[in-house]
């Protein structure tokens, strides 16, 4: 009886010790998993800038619509924003006083310095969107967007409201890196240059490039997912503030606005397409199902046929609404979630198709790379043509700077 051992049960101590260390080991997961997924942000935004083809066609389609909106409106740029305006300098300046926004137009009250005003907004522009001095250019570009919106802000709609919020997002972008002067600047130093060594830089020296560098695509990085966050809160807002609204529940908005006067550009086709009302009120359910749907469908290919279709729909407001500002600026806003490779496919595309039809044919010797420097080999040696193979793909290589990592601007 003495030699015998009573089993005892396990202590309460090492009862709780088990639960402890499986919380802190559930606990150092979540820490490890929340570790990796800011790593993986922190690599997203300062790795490599994103989007740059994105950007530079945000850059050419928004320079090129502000530069048709000034043309259009040359004839009658001294009623809307001149000293003749209705809504005189006066004005805009107590305005100017109550809400903090300011003109380079209110400058002068000379007639003189509008006009060069004016054609200096028409030049900027149309630089702007060339891409020449693409840095410089995208300040100048939201000095004269910023001035013009604010000279006659009651005159202004959705369109002009878009394209000035864009106008100042795109300063923050290297919009200039790809399909500009710049670009193209960049590439013809890069070929004269050929196989030279880079100069040799002191350590301080390199170590503030590569700063430049990584701020830059920081910030390029950053201003590209800010235009992206503004389209989808325009879009989300919008569905949700028509699903308040008892016309768009009933499918009968979109019949009301095309009976407006103030905008039926053409009242013949206005009165055609109200002739078909289920029509109607289908367009009006898919446009808010669209637009509220909108934000939840960028990860995936679902966003490829809803930016067709909404595509139509801003085609559809440009023609029976008369609003062509409005949906280009749309358009051009939505161009920004398409990727990088289907940009860089379309000249792809392009050359193939105007080579079939016999438009476009590579120059002779461009192949060859430089014309300072020859292609290597005799002529009849067959091995010349396949050294000088490779120097004419060069402009064919789509997304190559993506993955050469941040460059300057």
């Amino acid at each position: 009886m003495g030699s015998e051992q009573i089993s005892r049960p396990p202590s309460a101590a090492a009862t709780q010790h088990r639960p402890a260390a499986q919380e802190a080991s559930v606990a150092g997961t979540a820490h490890q998993w929340l570790l990796d997924r800011i790593g993986a942000l922190w690599s997203l935004l300062t790795d490599r800038p994103f989007s740059l083809y994105a950007a530079s066609v945000l850059r050419i389609g928004y320079g090129l619509l502000y530069l048709v909106f000034l043309l259009r409106e040359f004839p009658h740029r001294d009623d809307i924003w001149g000293p003749g305006s209705p809504w005189t300098p006066a004005l805009s300046q107590q305005l100017f006083d109550q809400t903090g926004w300011n003109s380079i137009l209110l400058l002068s009250d000379s007639r003189a310095y509008f006009e060069l005003c004016y054609v200096l907004a028409l030049v900027t522009s149309a630089l702007f969107m060339l891409g020449w001095r693409t840095r410089v250019m995208s300040v100048l570009f939201a000095v004269v967007v910023t001035s013009f919106h604010a000279r006659s802000i009651f005159m202004t709609d959705g369109g002009d409201n878009l394209i000035l919020l864009m106008a100042l997002y795109l300063v923050l972008t290297a919009c200039g890196r790809r399909w500009s002067l710049d670009a193209r600047r960049n590439r013809l130093r890069a070929t004269r240059a050929g196989d030279a060594p880079e100069p040799v830089r002191g350590l301080a020296v390199q170590q503030l490039l590569d700063a430049r560098a990584t701020l830059t695509t920081v910030v390029h990085n950053c201003g590209i997912l800010v235009i992206a966050a503004q389209v989808c809160f325009l879009y989300g807002s919008a569905g949700l503030y028509k699903i308040q609204g008892p016309t768009w529940g009933g499918g009968t908005a979109l019949h009301y606005a095309l009976n407006l006067e103030l905008f039926q550009p053409w009242p013949a086709l206005s009165h055609l397409v109200d002739a078909y009302p289920m029509v109607i009120a289908i367009a009006g359910y898919v446009t808010v199902l669209l637009q509220v749907a909108f934000p939840f469908v960028l990860f995936g290919k679902l966003k490829y046929p809803v930016l067709t279709v909404l595509l139509g729909m801003h085609i559809g407001i440009a023609v029976l609404l008369g609003l062509p500002l409005f949906s280009g600026a749309m358009i051009v806003a939505d161009a920004v979630f398409l990727p990088d490779r289907f940009y860089a496919f379309l000249p792809r595309v392009w050359r193939r198709a105007t080579r079939r039809t016999g438009v476009w044919r590579p120059e002779p010797g461009r192949a060859a790379g430089s014309a300072s420097v020859p292609p290597q080999g005799r002529p009849g040696e067959a091995g010349s043509t396949d050294r000088a193979a490779p120097g004419g793909q060069r402009d064919t290589a789509p997304a190559g700077g993506l993955a050469s990592g941040p460059a300057t601007p």
